[in-house]
């Protein structure tokens, strides 16, 4: 479809939502707009959001927020200031970049795993995902490579790189006995580079 054609369609189906509680008479086919919309729109958004939560699973929940916020905002767009793709991408990396932010402020010990970090990177001072898909597809595969480590062993990895921490450090706030802490990390580390590989 040609992307003007395209645009018009996407506008009246937000108009048709929007419509569904204007004073002096509900549009009858709000929820089918809301349902053509979604068919319409969701791969390109769902694809946003993976790039954007780094995470597929996340990435379904943003989705699903991001289409009901768009249900309730849907007459707050306006066709003059941009098109309706891109202010549904505004909407959708809005709630994904909540969502990391949620996941961050939820987990307050010391031994952040790795999605958190993930989350701090997206939501913080670094690149934007947006315009860095590669780095989002290898912190999406670092993630899957670090879940596939035991549990301690992802703990120590993740603070020993993403805190910054020595292993002495690690050691004592683990208390654990230093040359454990190194074989983990050691360890850790070549079951990371064999399973990045496997995504390279």
């Amino acid at each position: 479809m040609d992307s003007s054609l395209q645009d018009a369609h996407l506008i009246a189906l937000l108009d048709r939502i929007a419509a569904r509680d204007a004073p002096g008479g509900r549009h009858p086919d709000g929820e089918a707009a809301l349902r053509e919309l979604y068919d319409l729109t969701s791969g390109r958004l769902y694809g946003l959001a993976v790039r954007v939560a780094g995470n597929r699973e996340w990435a379904e929940d943003v989705l699903q927020e991001a289409y009901l916020n768009i249900w309730r905002i849907a007459g707050n767009y306006r066709e003059a200031l941009s098109p309706p793709l891109a202010w549904m991408g505004v909407i959708v990396r809005s709630r994904a970049l909540d969502f990391l932010r949620r996941r961050t402020s939820e987990r307050a010990d010391a031994g952040l795993q790795l999605d958190d970090a993930i989350s701090e990177t997206v939501a913080g001072d670094s690149p934007d995902p947006l315009d860095t898909s590669q780095a989002s597809e290898q912190a999406w595969a670092l993630h899957e490579c670090m879940r596939k480590l035991e549990a301690r062993q992802r703990e120590v990895l993740s603070l020993a790189y993403l805190r910054d921490l020595s292993h002495s450090e690690l050691a004592e706030r683990l208390k654990l006995p230093l040359g454990t802490v190194k074989t983990w990390i050691r360890r850790g580390i070549e079951q990371l580079r064999g399973c990045m590989a496997r995504f390279a």
